[in-house]
């Protein structure tokens, strides 16, 4: 796994189903946040920035098509339907409802695995991440992984480079302290994330105290809005 490991939400009412997903997933190098409702998916969505949605059509409660349909309306996120109904007013309702794909269970995983790519592919930002950061006189070079203050380098730590690269890769999306656990590897729980995000301010920010750059969000994580 690594820090451009696509994220995927994986949105099943079936626990063996969303196991064995998260599972093979996984091994085929996504990074893989589960939910077993339309309510969890959201609290997920509030969360976390993902880069696509593999949601089950018919679950307990709202149903996956009410929730693209919702989730169309303030995002492009792409979304992967699953469903035990193969008629084609079904798979039509599916596509019409916001889904980028469609798939009848039961499936063959290394299909799901080709249209996953498939989609990825064709979605814009993924060829259109900028190369680069800038944040006032500093710039953060991602290929790279290098933050440079004119042509001066700045140095950080491994902890510090991996925050910067994760936040960097989504300029403007807030990314929660659990995220970035899991997307840095930092050790210490929430507060860890809290320090480092603090140290790395005194590097990038003119006011640690007042950031422009690396903002929090209340009651979600932290963004990064370089200019």
């Amino acid at each position: 796994m690594s820090l451009e490991s696509p994220h995927l939400l994986v949105v099943d009412d079936d626990a063996r189903l969303r196991r064995l997903l998260a599972r093979y997933l996984t091994e085929h190098g996504y990074l893989v946040t589960t939910a077993d409702d339309a309510a969890d998916a959201r609290a997920k969505l509030g969360r976390f920035a993902f880069d696509l949605i593999v949601l089950d059509l018919m679950m307990p409660g709202e149903s996956g098509l009410s929730l693209a349909a919702d989730l169309r309306k303030r995002s492009s996120v792409p979304i992967l339907m699953l469903t035990a109904m193969g008629e084609p007013e079904d798979r039509i309702a599916g596509l019409e409802g916001g889904a980028d794909d469609y798939m009848v269970k039961p499936f063959e995983p290394r299909e799901l695995l080709l249209r996953i790519g498939n989609i990825l592919r064709r979605t814009p930002q993924a060829d259109a991440m900028a190369s680069e950061v800038r944040m006032g006189d500093m710039v953060f070079l991602l290929d790279r992984e290098e933050l440079r203050c004119g042509e001066e380098p700045v140095k950080l730590t491994s902890v510090e480079t991996a925050l910067m690269t994760a936040l960097a890769r989504r300029p403007g999306v807030a990314l929660s302290r659990e995220e970035l656990i899991e997307l840095t590897g930092a050790a210490g729980g929430d507060r860890a994330v809290d320090v480092q995000v603090t140290r790395l301010r005194r590097k990038i920010e003119r006011d640690p105290r007042d950031p422009r750059y690396l903002q929090t969000v209340r009651g979600r994580g932290y963004v990064l809005k370089p200019d």
